[in-house]
């Protein structure tokens, strides 16, 4: 049967009902894409203080693109000074650790969901939004490093999450006939509501708390001068650094504006660094 077009106050009702919908989801058993299912029995795996890189192997060998891209990560630069080529799953699951391997096979599955063939009418926001994801965790890899505040190879996968909800909002959206027939509808939900929704997300992942924070903060604005020195610093400066500006259209902060513009001028020693760990992860996770 075909559906009938919703406009105004029946189009805003079904915006609501879809918030409705992923409230009720979010409270009880989520169902993710089909990438993300691995993803999941890896974090069953990975919380077991007894896990072995042969158990997490076997896992990972149903699925050759989350293999492929953890032999990429850990024979790039960052992780493999020796050049001495990895070839085997087991030893790049040691190598790169529990974190790293939980959340790169995230960020694959978040690149795949946003590849669905129901998403391509969302197909610029989320490429949008997965470029900022790159950039934000390319920053984040960079300030982490130079600071110290924290693991660098973490700041960068969190970085690189930190946006999960805004994917989420959109995969959700494009099962609503009438969403989809008005994309430009979405946005003002998809910017309003992904911070929350993202770390809900990330709990019922079993990612750890800080990341979380992170997440749930990275558009809360600062104090004026901003120094790094937590996660949520980092991913907060980071998100800046990597052109937040799309999302003010429909944030309406002028004072995130303004921060923009100090944070920027104040990291800019760092952007040619950033640039070239951008490369890097693009050949990676493209």
């Amino acid at each position: 049967m075909k559906y009938e077009d919703k406009v105004g106050d029946e189009l805003k009702q079904q915006r609501f009902q879809m918030l409705q919908d992923i409230a009720e989801e979010l409270s009880g058993e989520i169902t993710f894409p089909t990438t993300f299912d691995l993803t999941i029995r890896l974090r069953d795996t990975l919380s077991s203080p007894d896990w072995t890189g042969d158990q997490v192997a076997e896992l990972l060998t149903l699925e050759p693109l989350i293999s492929s891209r953890l032999l990429g990560l850990v024979n790039s630069a960052a992780y493999n000074s020796t050049g001495t080529e990895i070839t085997d799953i087991k030893r790049a699951v040691v190598r790169l650790g529990m974190n790293v391997v939980r959340n790169t096979a995230l960020s694959i599955a978040i690149q795949q969901m946003r590849r669905a063939k129901s998403m391509l009418v969302f197909k610029d926001l989320s490429q949008q939004l997965w470029d900022h994801s790159i950039r934000t965790a390319s920053s984040a890899c960079i300030l982490a490093r130079h600071y110290g505040a924290y693991n660098p190879d973490e700041a960068m996968l969190a970085g690189m999450i930190h946006d999960i909800g805004a994917f989420y909002l959109l995969y959700r959206a494009s099962q609503y006939e009438e969403l989809v027939a008005r994309p430009d509808t979405v946005k003002h939900l998809v910017f309003r509501w992904h911070e929350g929704i993202g770390s809900i997300l990330l709990e019922t992942l079993g990612v750890p708390e800080e990341i979380i924070l992170a997440t749930r903060e990275h558009d809360v604005p600062r104090p004026d001068k901003v120094t790094v020195k937590t996660l949520s610093d980092i991913i907060y400066v980071a998100n800046i650094l990597s052109g937040s500006a799309f999302e003010l259209e429909y944030i309406d902060d002028v004072a995130i504006e303004q921060k923009i513009i100090e944070l920027t001028q104040k990291y800019e020693g760092l952007s040619e660094e950033i640039d070239q760990y951008e490369a890097e992860l693009r050949t990676i996770f493209s």
